[in-house]
């Protein structure tokens, strides 16, 4: 499976729970004045200090406060799929930094507010091109105006070959070639150059990541943010402590161009 699960229960119990407050404060709002009026003051009204009230008013408010910065700066996700293997593993949870590149509404309009533009190296998060329902995670690999190839299974950037540590095969070029002919794409691709406003986009674990060799070249309208912490790591239900609190670096190509992206 090589969709990102954005910890989807826990984005339905917030949303759950804010639309639940927003009712209850309309109710308490709107509705219980009338019903209490001609009752006089009591232990359901809001003037009573520290009553019920005044907890659901923090409640609602920190709930909109949490998806609000859920929604425009810092946003959980797990890693289910080996794709990124050994840079992140299934069990990783990771936090993701979704101001780091600007905003698309609705990933359809031009971005904004660009603190940055992705760079050789950086980890991104984005919507499936092929299914906006997913979402996955994948290394920059091309800047628009770069010259992508694949040769034997070494990756060239604009014509020079790249030492890439971070990279995991898991076959030989000539088991790959045995086993799914002499087109596959995991041992030569391109070359192929990125267009204005796309990236290039692939996993670390070359032989199992589904990117864009294969549906083609990352929109930028469809960037949700950049890999940014491991906060936490487990496997049914079993912890490793040595995997938490990391921050996730970005890392180039050796003879990768530095600087950042420009948009031809």
């Amino acid at each position: 499976m090589e969709s990102l699960d954005f910890t989807q229960n826990l984005n339905l119990i917030l949303y759950f729970l804010a639309g639940l407050l927003t009712l209850v404060e309309v109710f308490i709002r709107l509705v219980w004045p009338r019903i209490t009026r001609s009752k006089g003051p009591g232990l359901w009204t809001s003037s009573r200090p520290g009553s019920w009230m005044e907890t659901i008013d923090s409640l609602w408010v920190a709930m909109v406060v949490a998806l609000s910065l859920k929604a425009l700066l810092i946003q959980p996700f797990t890693i289910p799929s080996g794709s990124m293997e050994d840079t992140l593993l299934i069990g990783d949870y990771i936090l993701v930094k979704k101001y780091e590149y600007g905003y698309s509404l609705l990933n359809k309009t031009p971005r904004f507010l660009e603190f940055n533009h992705p760079k050789h190296g950086d980890i991104l998060v984005f919507v499936y091109p092929e299914d906006h329902s997913k979402d996955f995670i994948k290394r920059c690999i091309g800047l628009p105006g770069d010259v992508i190839e694949i040769k034997n299974a070494q990756l060239f950037l604009n014509g020079k070959k790249q030492d890439e540590p971070y990279v995991k095969h898991l076959f030989t070029p000539k088991e790959i070639l045995q086993e799914e002919g002499p087109d596959s794409l995991k041992v030569n691709f391109g070359p192929v150059t990125v267009e204005p406003g796309h990236y290039f986009m692939m996993g670390d674990n070359r032989d199992n990541s589904l990117d864009s060799r294969y549906w083609g070249q990352l929109d930028e309208k469809l960037i949700k943010g950049k890999a940014w912490f491991i906060y936490w790591h487990s496997v049914d239900f079993h912890p490793d402590f040595s995997r938490m609190f990391h921050f996730i670096h970005p890392q180039a190509s050796t003879d990768a161009p530095a600087g950042p992206a420009r948009k031809p």
